[in-house]
């Protein structure tokens, strides 16, 4: 194994607003996105023969479609790099949950393999192989917390308060295609600048479709609205709250009702995943 595993840390959107939409039929977007101190982990060993071979199962991926392998076989690519490796994913975020985790891994393994091999890539074009794989993929590539514009792709670093947050997990996988197809989704919000969203303007205007076609979400949002304000992450499912102190957020954690699963975590603006890059 390569030392400690690599970690690919959640994001939050902490708004999201809709502008237009391309030619190409691509969403334009703006968002500030935001690390947790929580997310999946990467162990990778590296391989003399080329080979890039994910170890682990996870449902319902297969791994040829797996963005971990695909990352991999882009950077291989790109660099010409006759190294191989093995990859194993932990996974702790969910799948379908706006919280990022198929595109951060596919960044851990770019920023990870870009060290290991010898590649060097500058973070630049590192971001642009992750936008061919999503694009969420950019702001974890370049790990810090961003304003974000375009489809996601265009960003500007930020400071903000690093609260911490409880999220909360319904048990459902939201299709991200089903949210952007809706006929009821607004798609031409005015644009706005970051200090409106710094003034407290900004909203997700991907949540009332989301709660509307996923009772659960819905139902997560009114809970936890009694106790902080209460929004939902990306396309969904999970929903979030922040407070300013740990002691806050666990004891609202505390009282989730049975069967539902959450999580504490700090916000971050700068990746877990650079910060162990240093001192790699």
């Amino acid at each position: 194994m390569s030392h400690a595993p690599w970690p690919a840390p959640a994001k939050l959107n902490l708004f999201l607003h809709i502008t237009g939409r391309r030619a190409d039929g691509y969403h334009l977007l703006q968002s500030v996105f935001q690390f947790l101190d929580f997310g999946d982990e990467i162990d990778i060993d590296l391989r003399d023969d080329g080979a890039i071979h994910r170890l682990n199962d996870l449902p319902g991926v297969a791994p040829e479609q797996d963005l971990v392998v695909r990352a991999a076989r882009l950077l291989q690519q790109r660099s010409g790099c006759q190294l191989g490796a093995d990859i194993r994913v932990e996974k702790r975020l969910p799948l379908g949950g706006g919280l990022g985790g198929g595109s951060s891994d596919a960044a851990t393994v770019l920023v990870a393999l870009n060290r290991l091999w010898g590649v060097h890539l500058p973070l630049g074009e590192l971001a642009e192989l992750g936008l061919q794989l999503g694009a969420d993929v950019p702001v974890f590539v370049h790990g810090h917390a961003a304003w974000a514009e375009g489809v996601g792709e265009i960003l500007q670093p930020v400071e903000l308060p690093e609260p911490w947050y409880l999220v909360i997990i319904p048990p459902v996988e939201v299709s991200t295609a089903r949210i952007f197809s809706d006929p009821q989704l607004t798609r031409e919000c005015q644009a706005i600048k970051i200090r409106a969203f710094l003034a407290g303007e900004g909203e997700n205007v991907c949540q009332p479709v989301a709660a509307r076609h996923y009772p659960e979400i819905a139902q997560a949002l009114a809970w936890l609205g009694h106790f902080a304000t209460a929004r939902m992450t990306g396309t969904g499912s999970c929903v979030f709250a922040a407070f300013d102190t740990r002691e806050g957020a666990e004891t609202v954690y505390r009282q989730l009702p049975a069967g539902w699963r959450g999580f504490v975590a700090k916000g971050s603006n700068r990746s877990a995943l650079h910060s162990r890059l240093a001192e790699f």
